[in-house]
């Protein structure tokens, strides 16, 4: 999997990962953010079994046509990364449910299960209860993708629909990037995470959080609206760092089930995603999941979120039953994005 295992990418994800641990050095206002933009949108953060979840949960307009959905964040991420390309998209159209996972943004890391995607798949189920919401089309980007398997797998009940974007869900060939050991390290990993990251990420924020989307465009603002700071405290770093280290071995044994999976389910990649291979991971999991749609889309990159969020809408609208004509929507996509060579 390349966003774990390729050294060449190092020099792209490294910056980003430093800088974002500035979020140890500064307070989460992510409460007061967002409610003077929406009063309604505050995050709440729940107990699901002697931690809390944070999340935000937006209620469904009077015309509403869609069942809830429920958006899970990747890597080195929050609720704010999926909140920002697709709340006003979809704002009254269903109910939404954006959530932090364990160990990211404003929610507890809880037990040590939580370092794989069963734990946080089975919080997350018991969080959707919590906020009344017992079944959704879950949207799951990159890492999130595997918690998003792991909830069909494991809660069926609860899964109307999937929508696959970008997922990092088999396992892959070789080790993880240098700075993923080093925070992960018994004795060395807090002091690398907490004294090291800082001072590296100030200093190439803006080039790699531009390599993340590469070769497309990253949206103004986003660095901002996301709290991409707030991500990466050192105990969110290096949690983070714990994650991807067991990923691996969590997706050999998991990925054996996927075959389980019944809900409709559309996995959207890109051909030029450079992080998480869409041959190891998306191409197989369309083999895996009968019925499943799979939509290649030319010169994307990893953050089919943001550069296909239109796409994933319509995938959304697929899984639930709805009109959707996918490959209108791929195409105007691709004629958008074709001459797009990174910014």
């Amino acid at each position: 999997m390349k966003d774990m295992v390729d050294q060449r990418m190092a020099h792209r994800f490294l910056p980003l990962a430093f800088t974002l641990l500035l979020g140890a050095l500064l307070p989460v206002c992510a409460t007061n953010a967002v409610a003077s933009e929406k009063q309604q949108n505050v995050p709440v953060r729940i107990d699901v079994g002697g931690y809390k979840l944070n999340s935000i949960l937006v209620e469904p307009g009077k015309s509403a046509e869609l069942p809830p959905i429920l958006f899970i964040h990747g890597a080195s991420a929050s609720l704010y990364d999926p909140m920002f390309s697709f709340l006003e998209k979809l704002r009254g159209r269903a109910k939404l449910l954006f959530v932090d996972r364990p160990g990211h943004g404003n929610s507890d890391i809880g037990g040590k299960a939580n370092i794989l995607p069963d734990g946080q798949a089975d919080a997350i189920a018991q969080l959707m209860k919590k906020r009344g919401v017992p079944r959704a089309i879950i949207v799951g980007h990159s890492f999130g993708g595997a918690i998003a398997a792991s909830l069909a797998v494991r809660h069926p009940e609860m899964v109307a629909g999937l929508v696959f974007l970008s997922p990092a869900v088999y396992p892959w060939e070789g080790g993880i990037a240098w700075y993923y050991t080093a925070a992960n390290a018994p004795f060395t990993g807090p002091l690398f995470s907490t004294f090291i990251a800082p001072p590296a990420g100030l200093l190439a924020l803006d080039q790699a959080t531009r390599g993340v989307f590469a070769p497309n465009s990253r949206p103004a603002g986003y660095v901002e609206a996301t709290h991409s700071v707030a991500a990466l405290r050192p105990r969110a770093f290096r949690h983070n760092a714990q994650e991807v280290a067991a990923l691996n071995e969590w997706a050999r044994g998991a990925s054996s089930e996927y075959r389980r999976i019944t809900a409709p389910t559309v996995i959207i990649t890109g051909d030029t995603d450079t992080i998480v291979s869409p041959e190891v991971h998306s191409r197989h999991l369309a083999r895996d999941i009968r019925g499943s749609t799979l939509i290649v889309v030319h010169n994307l990159g990893h953050k089919s979120d943001y550069v296909a969020s239109d796409l994933a809408i319509a995938a959304i609208e697929k899984v639930a039953g709805r009109p959707s004509d996918l490959k209108a929507v791929q195409k105007t996509i691709e004629r958008r994005i074709e001459n797009d060579r990174g910014s």
